[in-house]
C-alpha cells in the first residue's frame, strides 16, 4: 500500500483518528521480543487465562500500534472468551502517527525486510505449536494475509479489512488457512483489484470469501470521524465469528 502514499486523495481520505487514552480492564500490556536481525520489537499482549497454543496477531493501521488497536485487542480478547492470546505487533517500532501526513511517511518508509522479521519474532516469540490467527486494517490489513503467508503451517486464518491483497499467485499457493476479506467500496483497494485477488486465490487453489461494503475506506474504524456503523457491526460480527470457529470457541 505504500504505492499510494503520494497520492493527496488517499491522503486526505483519511482523517486524523479521535483522541482516545486507554487503560486495560483485561490485563494487557506491552512488551519486547527479539528478532533475528538482532533487534527487538513491541506489541501489545493480552494473555489468556489459561495456557494455550491458540494466538490471535493484530495488525495495525497505518497511524501506528496506537490507543485504539489496543482497545481493539481487549475487545477480541473479550469477545473470544479469554481463551485466546491476543498480539498487536508494533510495526512501525514505536512511531506513532496522529496525523495523516505523519502516517503516510511512517507506511512509505517502513522496510519490507524488518517487516517481515518483526513477523517471525512474533512467531517465534508464539512458539512452535501455536496456532494462528490473524487480522488487520488498512497497512494490517495486507499484513494480516503476508502475516499467514511468512508464517506457514500455523496459520489457520486471516482477516483483512480493506488491506491490499499479494498479487503473487506463487505466494498464495503456500497459505495454510482460508482467508475473509472485508472491503470497502473505493478507488485504490477497488473492486476491480478485489475480484483479481479473487481470481488468484481460484487459480492458487486457496479459499477466499469476502464482502465489499458500501463504505468508504476505514469504515470500520471507531477512531475515524467517517466510522459508519452499521457495516462496521456486521464486519465485525463477520470477523468474530470467523475467529471463534478458528479458535472453536463457544
Amino acid at each position: 500500500m505504500a504505492v499510494f502514499t503520494n497520492d493527496q486523495n488517499f491522503i486526505a481520505s483519511h482523517l486524523s483518528p479521535l483522541t482516545y487514552n486507554h487503560s486495560s480492564e483485561v490485563g494487557g500490556k506491552m512488551i519486547t521480543f527479539p528478532t533475528n536481525d538482532g533487534k527487538n520489537a513491541n506489541a501489545y499482549a493480552v494473555m489468556a487465562k489459561k495456557k494455550t497454543n491458540n494466538w490471535l496477531f493484530v495488525y495495525q493501521e497505518w497511524w501506528g500500534l496506537n490507543d485504539h488497536i489496543k482497545k481493539q485487542s481487549d475487545i477480541f480478547y473479550n469477545e473470544l472468551k479469554g481463551d485466546v492470546n491476543v498480539l498487536a505487533i508494533d510495526m512501525y517500532d514505536g512511531k506513532i502517527a496522529t496525523k495523516p501526513e505523519e502516517a503516510a511517511k511512517y507506511m512509505q518508509s517502513a522496510d519490507e525486510k524488518r517487516l517481515e522479521t518483526i513477523v517471525l519474532g512474533a512467531l517465534s516469540f508464539a512458539g512452535k505449536k501455536a496456532k494462528i490467527a490473524s487480522i488487520g486494517w488498512c497497512f494490517g490489513g495486507g499484513w494480516s494475509l503476508k502475516s499467514a503467508i511468512l508464517i506457514k503451517k500455523q496459520a489457520i486464518g486471516a482477516v483483512m479489512y480493506y488491506g491490499m491483497p499479494v498479487k503473487d499467485i506463487e505466494k498464495l499457493k503456500t497459505l495454510n488457512c482460508d482467508v475473509l476479506g472485508l472491503f470497502a467500496t473505493e478507488q485504490w483497494i477497488s473492486k476491480e483489484i478485489i475480484e483479481e485477488f479473487a481470481e488468484n486465490m481460484k487459480k492458487a487453489n486457496e479459499i477466499l470469501n469476502y464482502k465489499i461494503f458500501e463504505s468508504e475506506h476505514a469504515f470500520a474504524n471507531p477512531s475515524n470521524p467517517k466510522y459508519n456503523e452499521k457495516d462496521a457491526t456486521e464486519a465485525n460480527k463477520m470477523a468474530i465469528d470467523y475467529l471463534k470457529n478458528k479458535f472453536q470457541v463457544r
